[in-house]
């Protein structure tokens, strides 16, 4: 063994992590680019022909039920998005799911942001608010649907009910814990300059959750989308039909390459929302949080 050898040998990890030099640290990080370009067409590839498994003995085999039910990937495709008719009813579909989840989101995001900067700011409405946060989060969609019915009716509106019910929980507890998570060195820096409680507010508070507020947003971004589908799939009335009733029409004729044709562009849209969140917090917040995190 080397000297060098035994002087990284000794040496703590963080240390000699320093002394392998840049190589390793370039190594690792073309195994990550990699990796990152290379994983999901893999893993794309290995669910296809699962996909393709199932469909010709798999469903048969393992649930003994028929092949028609899955479909294979080329039907599915050929169906829905290459025959015009389909995927001009799919895309429309998924066009007002768009419209519900995005508004839905957006009254979402002002509730949940408004009563966490509350709860932060006064610790009686946090313990009086919180628990009943909790039990909403924790209420079946399916045992208020019937209220929901008879209050709202059908269309749009029991659709954003649903959609704020579903995406509002993970917005107002990020929100609550990136306010409450500011550096306590920086509120006594604050308190010694005599800040008012809105400037601590607008220029600690509200910066040190950024990254924690975003993340709510990634979250319920996916999840309005899931409100919004499965408003679709109970409250059916009304003149924009989303991608779940277009999907709930399709089923009950028994046409099932469209249905999972509509379960792909749901599930593309909830990926594109998430997608479109998360590089709006690296604009937003940039660089610094995960260069403040970094070791020295």
């Amino acid at each position: 063994m080397t000297m060098t050898a035994k002087a990284i040998a000794l040496t703590p990890p963080d240390v000699a992590l320093d002394l392998v030099g840049p190589d390793a640290k370039v190594r690792d990080r073309r195994k990550f680019e990699i990796s990152r370009v290379l994983g999901p067409p893999i893993v794309l590839i290995l669910f296809v022909a699962f996909w393709q498994y199932m469909h010709e003995s798999g469903l048969r085999a393992w649930f003994d039920k028929p092949g028609f039910l899955l479909p294979s990937p080329v039907t599915v495709v050929n169906d829905s998005f290459v025959k015009g008719l389909a995927r001009g009813k799919l895309l429309n579909g998924v066009k007002w799911t768009a419209v519900v989840s995005l508004v839905g989101l957006g009254i979402t995001i002002v509730l949940g942001m408004v009563l966490a900067i509350v709860m932060a700011q006064a610790r009686w409405v946090e313990r009086s608010f919180y628990p009943y946060l909790v039990a909403l989060q924790a209420i079946p969609i399916l045992a208020v649907v019937p209220i929901i019915l008879s209050v709202f009716g059908t269309g749009m509106q029991p659709r954003l009910f649903v959609c704020v019910m579903i995406a509002f929980f993970p917005i107002v507890t990020n929100t609550l814990f990136g306010l409450q998570s500011a550096d306590a060195g920086q509120h006594d820096l604050f308190t010694l300059r005599g800040a008012s409680r809105w400037t601590r507010l607008w220029k600690l508070q509200v910066p040190a959750a950024l990254p924690a507020v975003f993340t709510g947003f990634r979250i319920s971004a996916g999840l309005s989308v899931i409100g919004a589908v499965v408003g679709e799939q109970f409250f059916r009335g009304g003149d924009k039909p989303g991608i779940g009733i277009v999907m709930e029409g399709y089923r009950q004729k028994n046409i099932y390459p469209q249905v999972y044709g509509g379960l792909i562009l749901a599930a593309g849209l909830g990926i594109w929302f998430f997608l479109v969140f998360g590089r709006l917090s690296r604009r937003v917040v940039g660089h610094w949080y995960e260069a403040s995190r970094k070791p020295s």
